[in-house]
């Protein structure tokens, strides 16, 4: 389970211009499984919503799938057809980088398990590093023009196959499609959980066809401009809380005086960093404070109680990215412990011939929850 879907921050919502069907994904012949893995890797087994970054979207499926991934088996599974006539060696000579792959079984079932997805994918991307980096040390491309080396590539390309069918088994519960394609070429039965302890060797595979290609980003964009109906925004109505703070923000502002001048060495003290309103709430008792629960990426999540309630409703910042102090020292309130301080930009009580008002800081869009605000 999870919360809302939103799109690049922004709930999904005709009037935000956020709006994406599935039909207009598959029209573009975007595999779905692509979606599928992006997804898989934001889930984390709580209620917290979702974002479909289509920048992040591209750059993640590009490099996790297509150039850790795929690359493993593109990169050796020829010199087997072409110079073993399809078959495995007799043995693994990398013992220790297999068994590892095959230890990770047991922690990667937990984070399934656990639905924590998202643990479970940087795991197995971290070991498909791992086989990238063997390969890459390795160089089979070079073993192949040495006759004397013919032995060695045989053992390099067995390794690399072993870690690449065990990945395979890791990511069948995300891309089941893209795991049948693999075992019809590695010509196995389908593969199981208890597979994780066997060693692939002496075994005739399939010539190697692409399996996965990149995202082409003009697909994205034409999906986009396909939905470009749903994605005008319609002007919505400023809520009447602001509505006289509005009138007088298209008017010059008056001067308000500088603080105190800080050193650099000050400022960089400040911990800025981008976060995603996950929940939104009122608080009992509160005639000024919303509790917020801010998501910050890998830094987890917060909560921060905000005196913004004569400003905002709840439900109205479900979703909105904002920018907060991360270091800010806890502190324990009546209602509970705040982490942090969201930003804010209003004018000082009693300013003359303006409301105060009260708006919530948004950073750009392609802004992530975690990243620093420098």
């Amino acid at each position: 389970a999870h919360g809302f879907l939103t799109v690049n921050g922004q709930k999904m919502s005709k009037s935000r211009g956020t709006f994406i069907t599935a039909e207009s994904y598959l029209a573009q012949k975007l595999n779905p499984e692509w979606l599928r893995y992006y997804y898989a890797a934001k889930l984390n087994g709580t209620m917290e919503d979702i974002d479909l970054n289509l920048d992040d979207f591209v750059a993640r499926v590009n490099s996790d799938l297509v150039g850790k991934f795929i690359n493993i088996a593109s990169r050796t599974a020829g010199f087997i057809h072409k110079n073993f006539d399809g078959k495995l060696a007799d043995g693994v000579a990398n013992i220790e980088l297999v068994g590892a792959f095959q230890a990770a079984a047991s922690t990667i079932a937990a984070h399934y398990e656990a639905r924590d997805y998202a643990k479970a994918l940087r795991e197995i991307m971290a070991l498909a590093d791992r086989a990238n980096q063997y390969v890459a040390d390795e160089k089979p491309w070079e073993l192949a023009k040495k006759p004397e080396a013919v032995y060695r590539l045989h053992e390099v390309c067995t390794v690399a196959l072993n870690c690449f069918r065990l990945l395979t088994l890791y990511l069948k519960p995300v891309l089941p499609k893209l795991a049948g394609e693999v075992e019809a070429f590695l010509d196995i039965p389908p593969l199981a959980w208890e597979d994780a302890q066997s060693l692939f060797i002496r075994h005739r595979i399939n010539a190697y066809n692409h399996l996965m290609t990149r995202i082409d980003p003009k697909s994205i964009e034409a999906m986009v401009d396909a939905n470009k109906q749903n994605l005008e925004p319609t002007p919505a109505p400023a809520p009447a809380r602001h509505a006289e703070a509005q009138a007088h923000a298209t008017q010059p502002a008056a001067a308000t005086p500088v603080s105190d001048t800080i050193s650099i060495d000050d400022f960089a003290k400040i911990d800025l960093r981008i976060a995603r309103i996950a929940n939104a709430e009122h608080v009992e008792g509160a005639d000024k404070l919303l509790r917020l629960t801010l998501d910050l990426g890998e830094l987890g999540t917060r909560q921060v109680f905000a005196g913004i309630k004569s400003a905002y409703a709840p439900e109205a910042l479900v979703g909105r990215l904002t920018v907060m102090v991360a270091n800010l020292a806890p502190r324990k309130m009546k209602f509970g412990m705040s982490e942090g301080m969201v930003l804010a930009a209003s004018y000082p009580e009693g300013h003359k011939g303006d409301a105060p008002g009260l708006f919530i800081l948004s950073p750009d869009s392609g802004a992530q929850p975690g990243m620093k605000v420098k």
